[in-house]
């Protein structure tokens, strides 16, 4: 669309709305775009909101958030009179580049659709005359349905397969961490096939291990490696648990090497052990 093709309008900002469908799923857009939004609130000529006419909102999530936060009673819009139907393609194909935005977002979202593709391969059909009078959508239609799909999230169709596996199977929690872009689709797709409870076992696990790497990145950023024989460390721990029980906590890791995080006052310790040996 063209803002030629748009009417300028001025709408209180109480009077718009995100599309049903994100409301629905409990998402409205990427803070980014709030934080960019919030940037240029002091700007003597604001971007206009893109909506519909029933005021539902096309893009500009951030400035309409941010106008809100401020308690503007006014702000700039371009309304297009777009059905609701349309209205969510745009916006899937407007922030498809964005980055909060994710694979799993967009295809939650153009699933939505499947009936509006599945009547247009109907209606295809019948323009033909293939299959004329038939209540079902043959296989190979079915596919190209997946494919319309696939296009307008751009993603393959075999994310769409997984997606749509997975909003049927998936614990909540796996359904939150994938649209906040903690989790990948297809780590997501081979959990469902376990029950939900082995799924948010998997999902703590998952979490506990991206929590440890996390740290250890932190620890090692800027920081000089410190060179140590393990069986000092063994032995200065040891003696450490044995002077102050549960001072040492172990914890179980799935990776190749055993890491030990020593705390910095026992480096002089195992110093000293290494001199007395």
């Amino acid at each position: 669309m063209s803002r030629l093709e748009g009417r300028p309008v001025v709408r209180s900002p109480k009077q718009l709305r995100p599309h049903p469908v994100l409301e629905e799923i409990g998402f409205t857009g990427a803070i980014d775009e709030f934080n960019d939004a919030a940037k240029l609130a002091n700007s003597p000529v604001l971007e206009p909101i893109l909506i519909t006419t029933n005021g539902t909102i096309l893009a500009g999530f951030g400035c309409w958030r941010s106008a809100v936060f401020d308690g503007r009673l006014e702000i700039p819009c371009i309304e297009y009179p777009l059905s609701e139907e349309e209205a969510l393609q745009f916006i899937i194909r407007h922030y498809r580049p964005q980055r909060g935005w994710n694979a799993f977002i967009r295809i939650r979202l153009a699933l939505r659709l499947r009936s509006n593709f599945q009547q247009r391969a109907f209606d295809n059909m019948s323009a033909g005359g293939k299959y004329k009078g038939s209540t079902n959508l043959p296989e190979a239609d079915r596919i190209d349905v997946r494919q319309e799909i696939a296009n307008l999230a751009g993603t393959g169709t075999s994310n769409v397969s997984k997606v749509e596996a997975i909003l049927e199977r998936a614990h909540p929690n796996i359904l939150i961490a994938l649209q906040n872009g903690q989790l990948s689709i297809h780590r997501a797709w081979q959990w469902c096939k376990q029950s939900k409870m082995q799924q948010k076992e998997e999902f703590a696990r998952y979490e506990e291990e991206r929590a440890r790497r996390k740290i250890l990145r932190e620890l090692s950023i800027g920081q000089p490696k410190v060179l140590l024989d393990p069986a000092w460390v063994i032995e200065v721990l040891r003696d450490e648990e044995a002077r102050q029980p549960g001072s040492v906590m172990i914890r179980a890791s799935r990776g190749r090497r055993t890491v030990v995080i020593v705390r910095q006052d026992l480096l002089p310790l195992v110093g000293e052990y290494k001199e007395s040996n």
